[in-house]
Formats: structure tokens, C-alpha cells, sequence
């Protein structure tokens, strides 16, 4: 019997730097390159992801704020049965934005977007 997917990683595209206001988290910096932001979702799962990819939304969750900046796109989303904070931990890369995603980790992860860098 397989279990249901619990969290995703979107991996998403930056082409060129971008400064960004994210909500109350403040404003960053995220350099050009590939970065992996690690959730999840209790309830409506699929939606949550639908809702990631649509270009029209109201900008509630930190990488709202991302996705919605000139130059940025998600290349591929990737379902999971581990929790968000274990995948975070698997992505490696580099935390460019403190808190960013993980304002309700009880695991320590310091952020849940990861960067890769170029390729």
C-alpha cells in the first residue's frame, strides 16, 4: 500500500538577481540561479501546489512573494512522503533568506528555500 505524498519541493528557476519584499520577513536578495523550497500541506494538498504554480493570487505565504517576482518560475515540482523538514535537510544548498518558509519549523531548519547556485 502506498502512502500519500505529505510535503513537495518546488525547484525553481532565478535568471537574473532579484531583491524582493517578502511580507514581513523583510527584504533579500536572491542571486541568479536554482534554488528548492521545501512545504507542505495538511489539507488540499494538490491545491496547494496548483496554487504555488498560478500566476495570479493574493501573496500570503513567503514564496508567494518569490514566485511573483519578474524572472522567477518553478521548472518542476517534486511530491513526497517525508516531512518538509527532512527534504529541506536532503537539498543542501545555501540559505540567502533567514525564516523564509519556516515560521511554524519546530526542527531548527532556519529557512525551507535552499540555493543551489548556477548551473
Amino acid at each position: 500500500m502506498s502512502r500519500s505524498p505529505v510535503s513537495y519541493q518546488l525547484s525553481i528557476e532565478v535568471r537574473k538577481p532579484v531583491r524582493v519584499v517578502v511580507g514581513r520577513l523583510g527584504q533579500f536578495l536572491f542571486p541568479a540561479g536554482r534554488y528548492v523550497y521545501s512545504g507542505s500541506a495538511r489539507r488540499n494538498f494538490e491545491a496547494r501546489i496548483a496554487r504555488h504554480l498560478r500566476a495570479e493570487k493574493t501573496l500570503r505565504w513567503h514564496i508567494d512573494y518569490l514566485l511573483a517576482a519578474r524572472g522567477v518560475s518553478v521548472s518542476a515540482v517534486k511530491r513526497s512522503v517525508r516531512g518538509e523538514c527532512a527534504l529541506n535537510r536532503s537539498a543542501g544548498g545555501a540559505v540567502v533568506a533567514a525564516g523564509f518558509g519556516a515560521s511554524d519549523c519546530s526542527e531548527g531548519c532556519g529557512s525551507h528555500l535552499r540555493y543551489l547556485g548556477t548551473r
